[in-house]
């Protein structure tokens, strides 16, 4: 047994203290609650009138946005909290049902769990008493437990809180309402799948599954489900389900998928489970989607429900129907995922000729042969203060270009530099092969403008240091790079060279990094050692001095 961990300040402050939450990041004038805090806690609207039917829900805290989430135009007038997995008391259920209704009725929908029926089926009885006309809906749409008596109410439940809202919006008479909730109820089929139970905040909590195990039909309270079942594929659980949902379904037709996040699974999963159903064999059967979204949650269960229900006109139309609630997602229709084609690169290099240039062509192989020979010492010389992969990551890069050396535009300096960059950004990955190519290509692009090749490659290191955030001074490969193209544009290649050496040299005395992962480490652990990158720059510019 261990406790979990949990945001809350006292454990029976919880339900009161989230319910003001919803309430202050609520727009005002929308939703209000009674003045019976803490003992009775219920939500409701503050712009009803009675005019209408009043529709009102409720039952124990742990399942947000259900059931206060809900209350609004178009769906709840009222929602009645118990405190965690505890159903709200008769008192509570009665107070909210004298609170909203008038001389249309109201009309309560109830999960089926035994303490929820009970309790609002009292409160139904004694509010009749009072002259109250009250009808109750029971929604028991859990398939997950085939041959039990009682199935259990789940996250179907709001599709009848939203055909019962939309109703009594319209003006629609309790009996009406009453009957088109039942008949909805009826044709409602859930079921969840589940990684985790939930755990309480301020509860020791055992977790009855183990990391290679999922539960089926695990319920929204973390009542045992109908089977566990061995961690696999998300599209093989989706397809388990899937199987058992259409057989379930009691007839033929379109109908609306409700997909609930039951609460700790990530969005990302949530797309891909969406996905998978919308693969599946239910996909035919579905016409509205709602959803993904955390709607009837369990706490922390790290599980999903699917909820199908049969649709007819006046269904379609009350799903579709504007709502107050932020809770509620508009459905939306079933369609093919659309694809657009990607435009067109509009680069220096977009078409290219081959084309020789024996100078060039030179050139860039004495640089490219440099970075190869240099694979070993530069790895070595990271791996003092690094991950130890710099000379394999500028070999790599300079290995793919010279493959590219026979078809590359040698005679067109700009677009040479372009697809360079634009192989370098392919090939080296990490942080260096992205900021190599956006040297390369900044400095194609000025090259291209009539710039001279110094002045060219100074642009490229401003576009460098400009995303990659290095200055001279961060030890890093700009040490090197920077001092050596100044040089370059007043003295040559032979003044360059030695400028390059020079400030390589001196990222041994620099015992603070402000870029790359030497940044992580102390003095004691760079004092000495020249950065690789700088290092690789300083042997590039000195086998170019060798050609002159």
């Amino acid at each position: 047994m261990r406790s979990m961990k949990h945001f809350y300040n006292r454990k029976e402050d919880i339900v009161t203290e989230a319910l003001d939450g919803l309430l202050a990041t609520t727009m005002p004038g929308e939703l209000a609650r009674l003045d019976t805090f803490p003992d009775i806690k219920v939500i409701l609207r503050a712009d009803w009138d009675k005019e209408k039917v009043a529709v009102v829900s409720g039952g124990g805290a742990g399942h947000e946005p259900s059931h206060p989430g809900f209350v609004g135009r178009g769906m709840l007038t009222a929602a009645v909290s118990g405190e965690i997995f505890a159903s709200p008391s008769v008192e509570a259920v009665l107070t909210a049902i004298r609170a909203v209704t008038g001389k249309p009725g109201c009309l309560l929908i109830v999960k089926n769990y035994t303490g929820d029926r009970l309790n609002f089926g009292l409160a139904a009885e004694k509010a009749r008493a009072e002259g109250f006309e009250v009808e109750m809906v029971i929604v028991a749409d859990d398939i997950a437990l085939p041959d039990i008596a009682q199935p259990r109410g789940v996250a179907g439940t709001l599709f009848v809180h939203k055909i019962a809202g939309h109703l009594s919006e319209q003006g629609a008479s309790l009996q009406e309402i009453a009957a088109a909730a039942r008949a909805a109820a009826t044709e409602i089929t859930s079921l969840g799948m589940s990684l985790s139970s939930c755990s309480i905040p301020g509860q020791a909590h055992e977790e009855r599954l183990g990391p290679e195990e999922g539960e089926l039909g695990l319920g929204i309270h973390g009542e045992p489900g109908v089977e566990r079942i061995a961690l696999q594929q998300a599209a093989s659980l989706v397809a388990t389900m899937a199987d058992r949902l259409a057989a379930a379904l009691k007839s033929e037709g379109h109908h609306a998928l409700l997909i609930n996040n039951l609460g700790a699974v990530p969005p990302i999963e949530m797309g891909l489970i969406a996905r998978a159903v919308l693969a599946s064999k239910l996909a035919e059967r579905v016409r509205l989607i709602i959803g993904p979204a955390p709607l009837m949650t369990a706490l922390n269960m790290n599980g999903f429900s699917l909820s199908l229900l049969k649709l007819d006109a006046l269904r379609e139309a009350a799903l579709a129907s504007a709502v107050g609630p932020r809770a509620w997602l508009a459905p939306v229709v079933r369609h093919e995922v659309a694809v657009i084609a990607a435009p067109k690169p509009r680069t220096l290099h977009a078409e290219w000729t081959a084309s020789a240039d024996p100078a060039n062509e030179k050139l860039l192989s004495a640089i490219c042969d440099r970075l190869v020979s240099l694979e070993a010492d530069l790895n070595r010389l990271d791996a003092r203060t690094g991950d130890g992969d710099t000379g394999s990551t500028v070999a790599t890069g300079a290995r793919s270009v010279l493959a590219q050396r026979a078809t590359l535009p040698l005679a067109d300096p700009a677009a040479t530099l372009a697809i360079i960059g634009n192989t370098l950004g392919t090939s080296m990955g990490g942080s260096s092969g992205v900021l190599l190519s956006i040297f390369f290509t900044a400095a194609a692009q000025k090259l291209s403008e009539g710039a001279g090749v110094p002045d060219a490659l100074l642009a490229g290191l401003e576009r460098m240091t400009f995303y990659g955030g290095a200055s001279p001074g961060d030890r890093t490969m700009v040490d090197a790079l920077d001092p050596a193209l100044r040089a370059l544009r007043e003295g040559g290649a032979a003044a360059a060279a030695r400028a390059a050496r020079a400030g390589a040299d001196a990222t041994k005395t620099m015992t603070r990094a402000k870029a790359g992962r030497s940044s992580y480490l102390g003095e004691r652990d760079l004092e000495g050692v020249a950065d690789p990158g700088a290092e690789a720059v300083a042997s590039v510019f000195e086998a170019i001095a060798v050609l002159e």
